[in-house]
């Protein structure tokens, strides 16, 4: 029989790679070196721009044929704070009381280790020759700007010819067991910084001066006093969440001459970033007298993939393996998703995320196991016999 892939014992070794973004710490070539030993052809790319760091990323392929099923993760990781935080260390990765512990177990070295080893069995069992093509996309630029990322691996792939069929993302997907929850989009993610400008002066005289904290209060009032939507069929409602006011004012008898405050808005497929750019200037102009300024940012724009193959495999595979219906969701944060459904169909499915970012961070070993299996039942759905 071909050799196969253990799940928790590769897990245990991407975790032991230093990876913090944007570094690789060799969990990139760790990972190509098992995945070759397979079959798989694998090339390890680095891309990089000005005033950005270099990204290593890896694309590992078998099979040449059409129906190129890609998995597609991340083996950078978050800093994982305070050591004295963790009861131990969070490179060096333990398994106490059943649980996986180690910076990146379920964000998101664990999936990526399950899919490695489901592919193996997969073709273990099948041959190279099952009909397909079995590809991996992992960065090492998710957890930080990804722009030398997942984004460059689609371009540099679709430059050459080379396509996406489908893909499933390994992100920690799940909220509190195996199973509850599959990502079939995300909400786009705008950040907008608001400085308003008026006249300093002595607060005693403020017909002399243009209080600026004054007319950037009426601003944020005027955002706030009404909800941006009330969901739409398959997103909650678009929030708007003010993360800092700054005046920077050290004296209580000066009126202030500049403020600025920062919110995120974490928006529905109601809107894009110019629509709600446009709305949000709608708002403000009228009480900015032309004072202020407004700059955005944009991380990522809403997308949905509507329920279809990808996730209809996943449902299957989740069902018989956990006895659970998940939910097809579009709830929390954005991932490479934003840039992969673009190419082909899409669905994220991964580990529970409950400890993601934490220190302590773990997951189940006996999930390992589990989501290992539901990888390589949706390989076979996706590759059936002829």
């Amino acid at each position: 029989m071909a050799a196969t892939i253990d799940p928790l014992t590769l897990a245990e070794a991407l975790i032991r790679a230093p990876s913090v973004t944007p570094a690789d710490a060799g969990a990139l070539p760790h990972l190509a070196a098992e995945l070759e030993k397979l079959g798989f052809r694998c090339e390890l790319k680095e891309f990089s721009e000005p005033g950005t760091d270099p990204i290593l990323n890896l694309y590992a392929r078998i099979g040449s044929s059409s129906r190129n099923f890609c998995f597609a993760g991340h083996t950078d990781v978050v800093p994982p704070g305070p050591r004295e935080a963790w009861t131990s260390d969070p490179f060096a990765p333990v398994v106490r009381d059943g649980m996986l512990v180690g910076r990146g177990a379920a964000d998101m070295k664990a999936a990526v280790a399950c899919f490695a080893a489901a592919a193996s069995q997969f073709i273990a069992a099948r041959g190279p020759n099952f009909g397909g093509s079995i590809s991996l996309l992992i960065t090492g630029d998710e957890e930080g700007v990804s722009i030398n990322g997942t984004k460059k691996v689609l371009e540099w792939l679709a430059a050459r010819g080379e396509k996406l069929d489908a893909c499933l993302v390994g992100e920690p997907t799940n909220v509190a067991s195996l199973g509850d929850m599959i990502k079939i989009g995300r909400r786009g993610s705008l950040n907008a910084t608001i400085t308003v400008r008026g006249t300093q002066g002595h607060t005693a005289y403020p017909h002399l001066a243009d209080n600026a904290a004054h007319r950037l209060v009426a601003m944020l009032s005027a955002l706030l006093k009404e909800p941006l939507d009330k969901g739409t069929a398959h997103f909650q409602a678009t929030t708007l969440e003010l993360s800092t006011i700054d005046i920077g004012n050290p004296a209580t008898n000066v009126i202030p001459g500049q403020a600025r405050a920062v919110f995120n808005i974490r928006y529905n497929d109601k809107w894009s970033s110019a629509s709600l750019e446009k709305h949000l200037r709608q708002r403000l102009d009228p009480l900015a007298t032309g004072k202020y300024d407004l700059a955005i940012q944009v991380s990522g724009e809403s997308f949905l993939v509507p329920p279809g193959e990808v996730s209809d495999l996943l449902r299957n595979a989740i069902t018989r393996v956990t006895n659970q219906t998940p939910e097809l969701s579009t709830a929390g944060g954005t991932s490479d998703a934003r840039f992969i459904h673009r190419y082909c169909p899409v669905a994220e499915f991964g580990m529970v995320g409950q400890t993601m970012h934490k220190a302590d961070e773990s997951v189940p070993v006996a999930d390992v196991a589990r989501l290992t299996e539901i990888y390589r039942l949706v390989l076979e759905g996706y590759f059936p016999k002829t």
